[in-house]
C-alpha cells in the first residue's frame, strides 16, 4: 500500500495552487467545480510521492491548530529536499519572499536536517533532508 493523496481546505484556492507550484514544483491538474456543493479542488502532483489535493468551499470552519499550540489530527506535511543546502536554499528563498520561518534549519532528534515554514494560510510545511 502506498498513500495516493493527502487533502487540506483551504481559503485561497488560487494562491494556495501557486505556492506549491513555484516553491515545491507542484504540477495541478484542471480545476474541479461542483456547483451544487459549491466545493472545488486542485489535485497537486510531485516528482515522487503521494499528491496533495487542495478544496475549498465556503462553509468550512476554522481549523485551531497553529504551530505553537497543536491538537490531535494531521498536523504537517514534509517535503524532501536532495540535501541540507537545497534545505537552505528554500528556507532563505521563502524567508526573502516573506513567508514565516517557525523552525530554523537545524539537525532534529530524529536525525532530519529539517526546516519548518508557514505556507500562505499558516499551515504547517517541514523542509527535510
Amino acid at each position: 500500500m502506498r498513500i495516493e493523496h493527502i487533502a487540506i481546505w483551504v481559503k485561497d484556492l488560487e494562491k494556495i495552487r501557486a505556492f506549491y507550484e513555484k516553491y515545491f514544483g507542484a504540477v495541478s491538474n484542471e480545476k474541479y467545480h461542483n456547483p451544487v456543493k459549491n466545493f472545488q479542488s486542485y489535485f497537486l502532483r510531485f516528482d515522487n510521492g503521494c499528491r496533495l489535493e487542495i478544496m475549498t468551499r465556503p462553509d468550512i470552519k476554522e481549523n485551531e491548530n497553529t504551530y505553537g499550540s497543536q491538537q490531535f489530527g494531521f498536523i504537517h506535511l514534509a517535503f524532501s529536499a536532495e540535501n541540507k543546502e537545497k534545505v537552505d536554499e528554500l528556507t532563505e528563498t521563502l524567508r526573502k519572499d516573506g513567508y514565516t520561518i517557525a523552525g530554523e534549519p537545524r539537525i532534529t532528534g530524529d536525525g532530519y536536517y529539517e526546516s519548518v515554514i508557514l505556507d500562505p494560510e499558516s499551515n504547517i510545511i517541514e523542509i527535510v533532508a
